[in-house]
């Protein structure tokens, strides 16, 4: 026989369906464990755990609310996407975010008391909402609770799985591997809830994303390019040079143990010339953050180039992307001739460049490797005068 909480949980994820196919769909992909090791919900990016005395005792719509609240949080990746920021800061931007988009669904929802509001933020990424949060930290709102957990491995009933201290001195090497491996599925399956969503939405809601999720949908999006083995080629002298990595994890692409020492300075360049869309600009954007996801060690400087170069601006896993900047023609030449003068010459560098391809190439072939990350419709891979060519897909 099904508990009370069970059935409550239930009648939640039912009652979703009536209200939004699509925040359904991201439901059922989610796993919910009734514990009392919660005070309230709370989530560690792929199971969600729910305090029944507390659930209970909230009506309908605030438990639905509740419910929704989490899902979100799992879904558009707030936990791993936190990075090495402020753990509390963090998560009371990404509350702002998913109270934002609870509360602008026509009425349909109700949050528990103290749950934070700022209908001034909601719209923006969690990163640009943190950002803005760090910079006056004297007037952060207060957390209701803190829901946005670090439980790598828990049980049928949400108690985190555990070592002895010698088990976990000996293997800690190996574990850090498995962390970032158990990272990369969990990343995948909520890039999978959320294609799944849309789909649905697609089919059912006209194409439109719920209120509020556009630009978090975007942000939650990683990747295409596999940025773990695109660096990896520049930072040693032959990607057949295996030595010195631990074997055991070569054949899933798994090098940062053996990294750990190694530094990198990637040059990125977006385009931002008049040729390349809002669309365009979006993947861009996402295709930085997995290079600054790729390895500790990663150094990045970016840059807005047209005909002009903007920048340069300092960015790590922790920073949010700034204000594009640019919108006339396009030219080449001015960012290499650029980076051929900050160069010092010495340090394991490579450039990264963003573009549709359309525009004035230099004469001379720069003395950095070049990765070209090319848009859809871009400029044919033969036409690149030097470098490597990888095309994004549409």
């Amino acid at each position: 026989m099904n508990s009370p909480i069970t059935k409550a949980i239930s009648a939640a994820v039912l009652r979703l369906r009536t209200k939004s196919p699509f925040f359904a769909t991201l439901a059922l992909f989610a796993k919910f464990i009734p514990t009392n090791k919660v005070e309230t919900a709370a989530t560690n990016g792929r199971d969600i755990y729910i305090n029944p005395e507390y659930f209970l005792n909230l009506n309908p719509r605030q438990q639905d609310g509740l419910l929704l609240h989490e899902v979100l949080h799992a879904a558009l990746l707030h936990v791993t996407r936190r990075g090495v920021r402020d753990s509390h800061v963090w998560n009371i931007a990404a509350d702002i975010v998913t109270n934002g988009i609870i509360m602008q669904q026509s009425g349909q929802f109700d949050l528990p008391d103290g749950a934070i509001r700022d209908e001034n933020l909601e719209n923006f990424s969690v990163e640009e909402i943190y950002e803005l949060l760090i910079q006056n930290q004297e007037n952060l709102p207060e957390l209701a609770m803190v829901d946005l957990l670090e439980v790598p491995i828990t049980n049928e009933e949400g108690e985190t799985n555990s070592t002895d201290n010698d088990d976990q001195n000996q293997e800690s090497n190996q574990q850090s591997t498995i962390e970032v491996s158990r990272q990369q599925e969990m990343e995948s399956h909520w890039r999978n809830a959320l294609q799944h969503a849309a789909i649905i939405s697609q089919n059912q809601d006209k194409g439109e994303l719920p209120g509020g999720m556009t630009r978090e949908f975007t942000a939650a999006n990683s990747s295409q390019l596999d940025w773990r083995s695109y660096l990896w080629r520049y930072l040693v002298q032959t990607p057949n040079d295996f030595s010195g990595f631990d074997r055991r994890f070569i054949g899933n692409k798994l090098y940062l143990e053996s990294l750990q020492g190694e530094s990198l300075h990637v040059y990125v360049a977006i385009d931002t010339s008049g040729s390349i869309n809002n669309d365009s600009l979006g993947n861009f954007f996402t295709e930085v953050r997995g290079i600054l996801r790729s390895y500790p060690h990663v150094q990045c400087q970016l840059y807005f180039v047209d005909v002009e170069v903007y920048g340069p601006y300092q960015l790590d896993a922790s920073t949010a992307i700034p204000t594009p900047e640019g919108g006339g023609g396009t030219s080449f030449t001015t960012f290499f001739e650029h980076i051929a003068q900050v160069w010092d010459g010495q340090t394991t560098s490579v450039i990264v460049y963003l573009t549709d391809g359309y525009g004035t190439f230099p004469e001379e072939k720069p003395q950095l490797p070049v990765l070209w990350v090319v848009t859809p419709g871009g400029l044919d891979s033969n036409n690149f005068p030097f470098g490597e060519v990888v095309r994004l897909v549409g």
